[in-house]
C-alpha cells in the first residue's frame, strides 16, 4: 500500500514539511478532544431540534415554486433553527444571498429614520461599511437618515464600558456586535463576553435591540449569542450553519416581532414570511445543518493546527495555539504581501476544485483595498470550505478558515507552508 507520506509528496508537499506538521500535531491531541466534545454536544442539540420539530421526508423533497405558500419544508426548518438557537422565531431563506445581505436585511427591517445604530466593538466588517454608510453607497442606512456611532475597543481588545455608557443615547435603537474579528487582528469574542456586553447595554437602556453578527461562530461553543440575551442572531448558510451543503442562504433567529419585521423587509409589507418558495434546496439546508457541528469541529482543528504551525515559525497568530476558540478563523500576521500571496496560493493548490488556478489580489466590491482570496470550493464563496483571504495592506495578515473535513484542512495548511518554503519566506 502507498505510504501516506508518498501521497502527500505526490501533491507537492515535501517530507520535511509533512514531518514539521506531525511534530506540531503531537501536542494538539488534548485540544482536539475538547473540540470533539463540543461537537458532540451540538450534534445532540441539532438532532433533538429536528426530532422535536418532526422533520419528515416531505420536508426534504416538497418542491414549492411561485409564491411559496404552505411550504412545509421551509416552515419546519425555521422551527428547527428557532429550537437550535432557543429563540421565538427564525427566518431561514435561500432568498437571503449571503451574510452581509442577512445583516443588511436585519438592520433595514428594524431601524427607522432618526434612529441610531451603535457598534460597541469598533469597526464592523468591510462590507458593512457601505451598508451603514461609513463609506457612501446608494441605499445605505445613512441615506435614510439613520446615524451610526462606534466605540473602539481598549488596547487589550476588551470592551470600553465607560465609552459605551457615554455613547448610548435616547436615539440608540440598536446595538450591533460582531462576534468574529473580520479583517482585524483583534480577538474574536466568546459567547460569555457577548452576554456580559448585552447585559451592560440593556442595563443602560432596557429597550435597546441587540443584534449579533454570528458569522463564523455557530457551533464553536455550546451556547450561541441568542442564549445570552441577543435579540437577533444573524449568519450565513455558506459558512458554519450550512455545513458545506447549503448552496446559498442566510438566517436570522430571534424575537418573533423582530423576525416578522425581517420577513416584511425580505418580501413585502403584508406578505412577510408567508411567501418565498424554497425552490428545491431544503434537503441541502437540513442535511447541512445536521452535519454542521462535525464540519465546524474539523475546521476548528485546522485553525488550531495552523496556529501551532505558524506560531512555531515565529509569526504572530490570533488566536494562538493554546487560547480558547470563539470562531473558525485563524489570523496569521505574515508581515509582507509576498507572504500573504504565497499562503493563499498554497491553500488554492490543495483545493478539490480549481486547484490549478493561481489566485491574484484584485479590487473586490465592498472592500477598501485589493484582496486576495483562495477558495476552490464546491459552493462559490463558501468559507466553511477550505479557504484563505486577506487585504493587501499592513500588517499583511492572512485569514484562514474552513475545511469540510479535518484531514483536508490539514492538507491545505501543509500546502500553504510548502508554498511559503518554496518562496524562501520560511526556512524549515
Amino acid at each position: 500500500m502507498t505510504e501516506l507520506t508518498d501521497l502527500y509528496e505526490k501533491t507537492g508537499i515535501r517530507k520535511s514539511v509533512y514531518e514539521f506538521g506531525e511534530e506540531i500535531l503531537c501536542g494538539l491531541r488534548e485540544r482536539f478532544d475538547g473540540i470533539d466534545r463540543i461537537a458532540e454536544y451540538n450534534q445532540m442539540k441539532v438532532t433533538g431540534a429536528m426530532q422535536d420539530s418532526q422533520v419528515n421526508e416531505n420536508c426534504l423533497h416538497y418542491y414549492a415554486s411561485g409564491y411559496g405558500y404552505n411550504d412545509p419544508g421551509r416552515d419546519v426548518l425555521e422551527d428547527v433553527y428557532a429550537s437550535v438557537f432557543h429563540t421565538e422565531s427564525a427566518l431561514v431563506r435561500p432568498q437571503i444571498t449571503c451574510g452581509t445581505h442577512a445583516l443588511s436585511l436585519a438592520l433595514g427591517a428594524v431601524l427607522r429614520p432618526g434612529d441610531e445604530l451603535l457598534s460597541p466593538v469598533g469597526k464592523p466588517y468591510d462590507t458593512l461599511e457601505e451598508v451603514i454608510g461609513i463609506r457612501p453607497s446608494h441605499g445605505s442606512l445613512a441615506e435614510y437618515g439613520i446615524t451610526y456611532s462606534q466605540v473602539e475597543l481598549l488596547a487589550d481588545g476588551t470592551f470600553d464600558y465607560d465609552g459605551i455608557a457615554k455613547a448610548v443615547s435616547e436615539r440608540t435603537k440598536m446595538v450591533t456586535i460582531q462576534r468574529s474579528k473580520g479583517y482585524l487582528t483583534r480577538p474574536s469574542f466568546s459567547v460569555g463576553q457577548i452576554g456580559e456586553l448585552i447585559a451592560f447595554v440593556k442595563k443602560l437602556k432596557p429597550d435597546v435591540i441587540c443584534m449579533v453578527d454570528n458569522c463564523y461562530g455557530e457551533f464553536v461553543e455550546e451556547k450561541e449569542p441568542s442564549d445570552v440575551g441577543a435579540d437577533m442572531t444573524v449568519g450565513s448558510l455558506i459558512k458554519n450553519a450550512g455545513g458545506g451543503l447549503a448552496p446559498i442562504g442566510g438566517y436570522i433567529a430571534g424575537r418573533k416581532d423582530l423576525i416578522d419585521l425581517c420577513g416584511y423587509r425580505l418580501t413585502s409589507p403584508g406578505l412577510g414570511k408567508e411567501v418565498g418558495a424554497s425552490l428545491g434546496v431544503m434537503q441541502s439546508f437540513y442535511q447541512g445543518l445536521f452535519l454542521a457541528p462535525s464540519v465546524v469541529a474539523g475546521a476548528l482543528k485546522g485553525a488550531v493546527f495552523a496556529a501551532g504551525i505558524y506560531e512555531k515559525l515565529g509569526y504572530k497568530v490570533i488566536p494562538n495555539s493554546t487560547e480558547s476558540r470563539h470562531d473558525i478563523i485563524q489570523a496569521v500576521e505574515l508581515g509582507t504581501p509576498e507572504g500573504v500571496v504565497a499562503f493563499c496560493r498554497g491553500i488554492q493548490a490543495a483545493a478539490p476544485v480549481d486547484a490549478y488556478v493561481t489566485p491574484e489580489p484584485w479590487a473586490m466590491p465592498g472592500y477598501d483595498s485589493d484582496v486576495i482570496m483562495a477558495a476552490g470550493a464546491f459552493v462559490a464563496g463558501s468559507s466553511i470550505e477550505l479557504s484563505a483571504d486577506g487585504p493587501m495592506k499592513p500588517p499583511y495578515a492572512v485569514y484562514f478558515q474552513g475545511g469540510l473535513t479535518w484531514h483536508h484542512a490539514k492538507h491545505g495548511i501543509l500546502m500553504s507552508l510548502e508554498y511559503m518554503a518554496r518562496e524562501g519566506i520560511v526556512d524549515l
